[in-house]
């Protein structure tokens, strides 16, 4: 068999084992399942809110699946070790049933779903999202969601830290699927981060420059250009900056009397306006003149031809 169609087989079969226990544990609050193939045999880890209703009365239930697995999904010595589930509350499969129940017996979905958020977050989980698809109230199909926290909906912190879990509650109207995302605490997340007070960064201080001053007293006594910076900017006081001469502005913005005004020829317009037609009535005679001349050279060409 090609490895592509084996990793088919393999996760047909693990989904149908699991749908197996959520039908035949339902009751006993089924939180999934760990399969992982061994040289003894298949070793399968279920999680429950309630072991004792799944090995049952001196183990007569777990005698039951294990006998199921073998017939049904052709397991070699299948070895099932069942264990509680600490925080039922943190555990998105429970949830999810628990939600799909509470819709089922006729809770409101906003009532239920914010509800069942609230004793997520109580449980101390970072973050979870329950989203509820189908016909929640109506005859057409709608999806709600309700959310807290901090979620990662993509990528691999989503596969591997986020617990996905979902139901189905059958209404009168049609199915509703529930859908839990729960981020657990304690959860490490690739953009967490923490301050640590307890380190010694001496290492990563820079080297010593060899000074005759130290730090302080190199601030408590500013430079000269500081000095004058800070007299420019008015920031000096009185008694340290210099006195600075008095300039009369007005006298050095007047012109010297020595001067004398010059009056600048053609300033009026009129004045320029004859001078540009005088200008034009000697270019037109000059133009006249070299016609005529032209005139007179062709005819002398021509009569001594």
């Amino acid at each position: 068999m090609a490895d592509e169609h084996q990793f088919i087989r393999d996760g047909l079969q693990r989904s149908q084992i699991d749908e197996f226990f959520a039908e035949e544990l339902g009751r006993a609050g089924y939180g999934g399942m760990e399969m992982a193939p061994t040289p003894m045999g298949m070793q399968i880890v279920l999680k429950a809110e309630k072991p004792g209703m799944v090995i049952g009365k001196g183990g007569e239930n777990i005698r039951k699946i294990t006998t199921t697995l073998e017939e049904e999904f052709d397991l070699e010595d299948p070895q099932i070790d069942v264990q509680e589930v600490d925080e039922p509350d943190l555990n998105a499969r429970i949830v999810a049933d628990r939600l799909a129940n509470a819709l089922e017996r006729g809770w409101y979905f906003r009532q239920a779903g914010r509800t069942t958020l609230e004793r997520i977050m109580d449980a101390g989980a970072l973050g979870a999202e329950i989203v509820l698809s189908g016909k929640v109230t109506g005859a057409r199909s709608r999806v709600e969601k309700f959310n807290a926290g901090y979620i990662k909906h993509n990528g691999e912190p989503a596969e591997s830290i986020v617990d996905e879990g979902k139901g189905v509650a059958v209404m009168k109207l049609g199915t509703i699927g529930v859908n839990v995302k729960i981020i657990p605490p304690g959860a490490e997340l690739p953009d967490d981060f923490h301050i640590r007070d307890d380190v010694d960064t001496s290492e990563f201080a820079p080297e010593d420059v060899e000074t005759d001053e130290g730090v302080e007293e190199l601030l408590e006594e500013p430079a000269e250009d500081e000095e004058l910076d800070e007299v420019l900017d008015g920031d000096a006081d009185e008694g340290d900056a210099e006195p600075v001469e008095e300039v009369d502005t007005d006298a050095a913005a007047a012109p010297d009397e020595e001067f004398e005004e010059v009056e600048t020829p053609g300033s009026d317009a009129e004045e320029v306006d004859e001078e540009l037609e005088e200008l034009d009535e000697e270019i037109e005679s000059e133009a006249e003149q070299l016609m005529e001349e032209m005139d007179e050279d062709d005819e002398d060409d021509g009569g001594d031809a």
